[in-house]
């Protein structure tokens, strides 16, 4: 581990950066939310939304929101499931440590439930990014994804 160096640089700009979104997170911090529940579930099914429709779900906002709210919703069911799955993975993240591999394929089970075979753990087959037919990205071996994820969450805890 000591012989890896991530693919970037870090300079004074990443570091003020970063001072900036952390001061901005202490005042977020300072208020409170609580008072105001309906935004932060109006956020939370509009991020829901958005981040399945970049994994090509194509159930609408409203679609996503009776969803969450428990309503009958006419759509394929796996996409169905995974805005149950996200909403519930969501709702754990307060419980889980960003720095544990274990936590991460917890979460990655709830979020894949009843949607891949290979829900909570590493993936075992060959895999890419797609734009239409053409492959954009080739992800690496499925052998070496233990090791590059080992790799990855010792750089974070260092």
């Amino acid at each position: 581990m000591n012989n890896y160096i991530p693919p970037f640089k870090i300079n004074n700009n990443m570091l003020s950066l970063v001072s900036d979104i952390m001061e901005k997170i202490g005042k977020l911090n300072s208020l409170n939310l609580d008072k105001n529940p309906r935004l932060r579930k109006q956020n939370r099914i509009n991020s829901i939304h958005s981040s399945l429709a970049i994994e090509n779900n194509k159930l609408s906002y409203d679609q996503v929101m009776d969803v969450i709210n428990d309503k009958f919703v006419i759509g394929p069911q796996k996409e169905i499931q995974e805005v149950k799955n996200a909403y519930n993975a969501y709702q754990m993240l307060t419980k889980v440590d960003p720095y544990s591999i274990e936590d991460l394929k917890k979460v990655h089970g709830v979020m894949t439930f009843l949607t891949i075979e290979e829900s909570g753990e590493f993936r075992k087959g060959p895999e890419g990014v797609f734009d239409g037919e053409k492959c954009i990205f080739i992800c690496p071996p499925a052998d070496r994804v233990t090791e590059l994820m080992n790799n990855l969450f010792n750089w974070m805890k260092e």
